[in-house]
């Protein structure tokens, strides 16, 4: 059954219909895997650790996105769209989000300065969005309906 807030986003331009094979959504998946993996290293920097587990976020949200059969170039839409695509409850994808707002002033105004909080609150969304978008792809998890629940 179509999304009816993700077949507006078609209309309006900010996502396309996209014919993802299994193999991309669970390379995305893998991406995100690896990228947890990384963040756990010793001796990365704050800057780092964020850039990490922001990319897995990022991949598991395009999974999911990927997975209901849409993409789109930018990252916040993608971040927003995890309501509908994983049934992600709104306090979640707003600390990706907040990350988003982060990392775009690290890479257009050069200034960086991570907050410990909102790191340790990104790893727990992660850790969340990680289980969801596996969970949906493997079909233990129902797909959303049109209201995000």
């Amino acid at each position: 059954m179509p999304n009816e807030y993700l077949e507006n986003l078609v209309e309006i331009g900010k996502l396309k219909v996209d014919q993802s094979t299994g193999d991309e959504v669970m390379g995305l998946i893998q991406r995100g895997l690896v990228k947890i993996e990384d963040f756990k290293h010793p001796g990365l920097s704050i800057d780092t650790r964020f850039d990490i587990i922001y990319g897995a976020a990022h991949a598991f949200c395009l999974a999911a996105l990927k997975n209901a059969g849409y993409r789109s170039e930018s990252r916040y839409i993608v971040f927003q769209c995890a309501q509908h695509t994983m049934g992600l409850e709104p306090e979640y994808w707003r600390v990706m989000s907040d990350a988003h707002r982060q990392r775009n002033v690290a890479e257009y105004e050069g200034y960086i300065e991570v907050n410990e909080q909102l790191l340790e609150a990104l790893v727990r969304v992660v850790g969340i969005v990680a289980d969801r978008v596996q969970e949906l792809v493997s079909g233990s998890r129902p797909q959303p309906d049109e209201t995000g629940s």
